[in-house]
């Protein structure tokens, strides 16, 4: 599966050169292989959700909604909350987003975006637990792409990161089983902050923040989650290409390297 919709939105003389920059270690917008385009991150700008957020990594924006509803645990898990994300392409973010029910590049998006913030336990689920195997706190993130220019992965996870971070929940109590919500509200409880880096391979290259046309002819998608503690929590990879073991290694320090920063424009407004 990939992200990128097809058919190929990039001409013939596009990919061409495309690929001679790459061979050279350049891109078509001036950036180096290592470098992001500009990330800008704004907080709390849907009123009526518990936390929101809204991510732009050049022109790529992505909007991420948080709400909060009592329901029952997993029967795997009765002492914790639950997590789910879901993610809509919405037809004004490209020519090729159709309504409808969720494709597999939505799907798939949804289930990186789950798998950085569960596999690095990001949210301390077992705090959201009222009574053990009857009720907790599900927490839903709606991520909602509204321009897409590439690299949907990682504005998507800063998004619904961020929004986690702005997510506020009222206090409550618990009396005879039943939730007593009282006044005021607390950050929701977090444990962790993990930051995706997503490469694309060209010929021999290997670039981060793909912007859509770089995707449109890459070979291979590598996505690196990094925890808070600099430790690999997820790793995805994308298209039919292959990688070298060089590759790997390269892409894992890089990524660790990379979202040191990463994280502290994503936390630091928080």
């Amino acid at each position: 599966m990939s992200i990128t919709p097809k058919p190929s939105i990039t001409s013939i003389l596009e990919q061409n050169l495309i690929m001679e920059l790459a061979a050279k270690s350049r891109r078509v917008d001036g950036r180096s292989l290592t470098d992001y385009r500009e990330i800008r991150i704004e907080r709390g700008i849907i009123e009526k959700a518990n936390g929101s957020a809204q991510v732009s990594i050049g022109k790529t924006k992505v909007m991420a909604g948080v709400k909060l509803e009592l329901g029952e645990p997993f029967p795997d898990t009765p002492d914790e909350g639950v997590l789910t994300v879901n993610a809509e392409f919405t037809p004004i973010a490209s020519p090729t987003f159709e309504l409808g029910p969720p494709g597999e590049n939505s799907i798939e998006l949804a289930r990186i975006v789950d798998r950085n913030l569960r596999e690095s336990k990001a949210v301390d689920l077992k705090k959201l637990c009222i009574t053990p195997g009857k009720k907790v706190f599900i927490v839903f993130i709606d991520i909602n792409i509204l321009n897409h220019d590439g690299n949907l992965i990682d504005a998507s996870t800063y998004a619904a990161l961020a929004a986690l971070l702005n997510t506020k929940m009222s206090n409550f109590e618990v009396n005879d089983g039943e939730v007593i919500f009282k006044d005021g509200n607390q950050p929701l409880p977090m444990n962790n902050y993990p930051v995706p880096v997503t490469f694309a391979k060209i010929g021999r290259a290997l670039m981060v923040d793909p912007q859509l046309q770089e995707e449109d002819i890459m070979s291979t998608r590598l996505t690196i989650g990094v925890d808070k503690d600099g430790c690999i929590c997820a790793v995805q990879k994308g298209g039919m290409g292959e990688l070298e073991p060089d590759d790997i290694r390269n892409a894992v320090g890089l990524a660790v390297e990379k979202s040191k920063e990463l994280r502290t424009l994503i936390i630091g407004g928080s």
